[in-house]
């Protein structure tokens, strides 16, 4: 009886202390997070005001600042920013594009922090699919704590055609490379960001092709910029086998439904007719499907395109004219660079196909660039980006960024 009694007493301390332990975590999230949380709430009532865009916007240099307004929801230990900048487009003309800057509290040093810009996977096309915009605009920024912490000012493009007015710019690759190039000249542009010349360039999925396009572009089109280093996770870098992979599944509707909409109005003027690549019954779900975003309303983008799933196309990219060159030209691949890439994959990744990406880099390293290829065992498409933190980490140490 005396043990049984002890073992009760054991019981009830460890209990206690569990419960203690647990009150206590509480209360530091509630320290950590209660102000962010707040803070988003609190910009709920104006966050739309900011996206309306001035007459003459665009007007300016690429990468000058139309407007910027501090975020009163910031991560523990920074300062962080909405921002709307000036970019170019594919053919040259001057467009607006959104985005956040974070950077830690402290001192900075004297040429200034590296400058980390994170390009994001899909999210939509619609304004409420705006990463910037929505309720925790840190939340679709995968690794933001870790970059940070590193001393970096980290800026997040929204890309063109998100949440302001211009041309779609869903997959075209020298709008997005040019729109993440941007955002770097315009968070160094922004006083208290501390932003210096040096920058690393980190996108997922959809931005992995605008990462790739940036860097083959940052020498001639932002020559003020040292890019350090250049990271990708199941980048979108072969749009032709990508899309070759996904004919006649949800992916390949979703995806097309995304591209082919934003290309029949960019590529107007060289012949992107809907009706030469898709069927009449796609054409007609396309205004529903580009007003959902992707993941939180997965449910009815699934119910819209499930009944054209197998006659979403009527012929395939590949062997309808312009199209075809199209998805070449917004392929990643064209032009070498001279940083080092670093390239991630999931291993269980059912979008972007692991052969896929193994094909790229065994490109890219036939033109003799520095690659660094990295698999993770358990990674999918939604958590390689995660999974590789460590090994991106590693990897940006050793090679000095």
């Amino acid at each position: 009886m005396p043990v049984l009694g002890r073992t009760r007493r054991f019981g009830r301390a460890t209990l206690l202390a569990a419960l203690g332990a647990v009150v206590a975590l509480v209360a530091i999230a509630a320290v950590m997070l209660g102000p962010r949380l707040i803070g988003d709430e609190a910009e709920r009532d104006h966050v739309a005001e900011f996206y309306t865009q001035p007459e003459g916007a665009a007007d300016g240099a690429p990468g000058t600042l139309v407007r910027s307004e501090r975020l009163d929801g910031a991560l523990l230990g920074t300062t962080a920013w909405r921002i709307m900048y000036r970019t170019r487009d594919v053919d040259g003309r001057p467009v607006v594009a959104t985005g956040i800057v974070a950077t830690p509290d402290g001192t900075a040093p004297h040429d200034g922090r590296t400058v980390l810009a994170w390009a994001h996977p899909t999210t939509g096309v619609a304004d409420a699919c705006t990463p910037s915009r929505m309720f925790d605009p840190y939340l679709d920024v995968e690794g933001i704590r870790v970059m940070l912490d590193r001393g970096y000012t980290v800026v997040a493009t929204d890309y063109v055609g998100m949440g302001t007015e211009g041309p779609d710019s869903y997959l075209v690759g020298v709008t997005a490379g040019n729109s993440v190039l941007d955002s770097v000249r315009a968070a160094r542009a922004l006083d208290g960001a501390h932003a210096g010349s040096k920058t690393v360039l980190w996108g997922h999925s959809q931005g992995g092709q605008a990462v790739l396009f940036a860097a083959e572009r940052a020498k001639t089109y932002a020559p003020e910029l040292t890019v350090l280093a250049a990271a990708v996770a199941a980048p979108a870098a072969d749009l032709t086998a990508l899309l070759g992979s996904h004919l006649d599944d949800l992916s390949g509707t979703t995806i097309g439904s995304y591209a082919f909409s934003a290309y029949s109005q960019v590529y107007a003027g060289r012949g992107a007719r809907l009706d030469t690549v898709l069927t009449p019954a796609a054409i007609g779900i396309l205004p529903q499907m580009n007003a959902l975003c992707l993941l939180t309303q997965n449910k009815e983008l699934h119910r819209i395109a499930a009944p054209v799933v197998g006659t979403f196309f009527a012929h395939n990219p590949e062997s309808v004219e312009p199209w075809a060159t199209l998805l070449r030209e917004n392929s990643a691949g064209g032009r070498t660079f001279t940083a080092p890439l670093f390239v991630a994959q999931g291993a269980k990744d059912k979008l972007v196909l692991p052969a896929d990406t193994e094909r790229f880099v065994a490109h890219e390293k036939q033109q003799g660039m520095n690659v660094t290829y990295h698999s993770a065992a358990d990674g999918d498409h939604g958590t390689v980006a995660y999974l590789s933190l460590p090994a991106l980490t590693a990897w940006l140490n050793s090679v000095g960024a």
